[in-house]
């Protein structure tokens, strides 16, 4: 059920971009460096997630990486699901075979909060975190000054 450095740092490069797009394609390098993410471990991400089509490149000097589309369309599921990052709280993965190869008696349960939580995280955009970032610094300034 936890989740790995896989997808917590997809997540957390995909915010990075987001908010730092405004300015051109975005440098995994740059990324590295604010983010204190893996310089070749943020290659291997990127890979996928381009291939999941959820950022674009562009090469050469002042290339990057770009967000695919909006960041209210994609959504922090599919970015952890691109990575192949899989959030299962079933031991058994969905095999069924959770107890000496067969059903556990809380299968149903597991297989239940799985569903709960990645249709929690379906519903989480990035967008909305972004929303949630600025009105975290807008608040600050309003309680530091004012």
């Amino acid at each position: 059920m936890k989740l790995t450095s896989k997808g917590r740092y997809a997540v957390t490069a995909m915010i990075d971009i987001a908010l730092n797009q405004n300015n051109g394609p975005i440098t995994l390098s740059l990324i590295s460096e604010r983010q204190g993410i893996s310089l070749s471990y943020l290659e291997q991400l990127f890979a996928k997630l381009k291939k999941a089509d959820l950022v674009s490149s562009a090469r050469g000097p002042g290339g990057g990486y770009r967000l695919s589309r909006s960041a209210d369309e994609i959504s922090i599921s599919q970015i952890i699901h691109a990575v192949d990052e899989i959030i299962d709280a079933q031991k058994c993965g969905g095999k069924v075979n959770c107890q000496a190869g067969e059903k556990c008696l809380s299968h149903e349960l597991w297989r239940d909060l799985s569903a709960l939580m990645d249709s929690f995280l379906k519903g989480i955009s990035l967008q909305s975190l972004l929303d949630k970032e600025h009105g975290s610094a807008k608040e600050m300034k309003e309680i530091k000054f004012g």
